[in-house]
């Protein structure tokens, strides 16, 4: 006799998401279990597992809530487990690149939250440009001051985007810079054109297209190619006034170098919704600059980003259930 398929999720998704997963395996044998009810098991067994977004809660990578840390603890000690189903675009996690070294496959939700990263990456980029820092900060003083009294925000149209990563978030981003008159450059893995007439560069060559970038954009995946790199040296390499958007990964950037550009005045700004360490520290200078703006890792964050990840879910489960390969193929 086959032995129940056991799939383990929380307590809150899982009477949510018992009829479809029971729908999709049919007369298939199969138990539900909540992380919460196997705290403490020894062996959980479990052959697959939905980390939808309220197992990771609060937690950050480098700082974990104990429910999250538990759940982790869950997989670790599951023999058994074969697929992970997260709901994040990335799996840089330690506890997923550590499942994947042992041979258990891992999916994201990529894309899922694609179009939410991408309007917040264009907010931040507007912000910027329009001089919001400055306006909030003499809003918060009561202190009626008119950009004409200082140097005149430029017009974007006309200005150049270097757009580092061409995945979901990155073509939608790319497609609204467009919109909005920008020239866009955009960097990837292979220097195939990202789009017709997009000029396009891969990583071995990208720091060529810096000195004619007023933006740098940030939304490639973190890897042992990306990490670390936006340094003092590439950072050196865009005009004065330019501007940095990270809605990527904090570990992309060196974020002392960073902070010394900023300060220096040598960069006109940036938007930073994701840091090297998190939460950023209370005392990192970043809190403070009057030309950044920091948001919480918030970037794609909406109502709709769980009931879109459980779906992915029960359509990735009816896949797997076809294939157990398939997530191996990336998918």
């Amino acid at each position: 006799m086959t032995a129940a398929l056991r799939i383990g999720l929380s307590a809150q998704a899982l009477p949510a998401l018992a009829p479809a997963i029971a729908d999709v395996l049919g007369a298939r044998a199969h138990e539900l279990l909540s992380f919460e009810s196997l705290a403490g098991a020894a062996q959980p067994a479990l052959d697959i597992a939905f980390m939808s977004r309220d197992v990771t809660g609060l937690s950050t990578k480098h700082a974990l809530q104990p429910a999250t840390a538990a759940a982790y603890e869950l997989l670790r000690r599951s023999p058994r487990l074969r697929w992970v189903q997260i709901h994040a675009a990335g799996a840089d996690r330690p506890i997923y690149v550590e499942l994947r070294a042992r041979g258990v496959s891992v999916s994201t939700a990529s894309g899922v939250n694609a179009d939410a990263v991408a309007q917040t990456a264009l907010a931040g980029l507007l912000a910027l440009a329009r001089g919001f820092p400055q306006l909030l900060a003499a809003q918060r003083e009561r202190r009626w001051a008119p950009l004409i009294q200082g140097a005149m925000p430029r017009e974007l149209r006309g200005q150049t985007a270097l757009l580092l990563g061409w995945g979901p978030i990155g073509r939608r981003l790319g497609g609204l810079l467009q919109a909005l008159g920008l020239k866009l450059v955009v960097v990837r893995q292979s220097a195939m054109a990202a789009a017709p007439g997009v000029p396009t560069l891969s990583y071995a060559d990208w720091r060529q297209a810096l000195p004619t970038a007023d933006w740098l954009l940030l939304t490639c995946p973190l890897s042992e190619q990306t990490r670390a790199l936006v340094d003092a040296d590439a950072l050196a390499l865009l005009p004065a006034g330019a501007r940095v958007i990270n809605v990527a990964r904090g570990e992309i950037v060196v974020e002392a170098d960073l902070i010394a550009a900023l300060q220096s005045g040598r960069l006109g700004g940036a938007y930073l919704d994701v840091f090297e360490h998190e939460p950023l520290p209370a005392a990192s200078p970043l809190w403070n600059l009057d030309n950044v703006i920091v948001t919480p890792h918030s970037a794609g964050h909406s109502d709709g980003n769980e009931r879109q990840v459980a779906a992915l879910f029960i359509d990735n489960l009816r896949r797997w259930c076809a294939d157990p390969a398939f997530a191996e193929r990336g998918n």
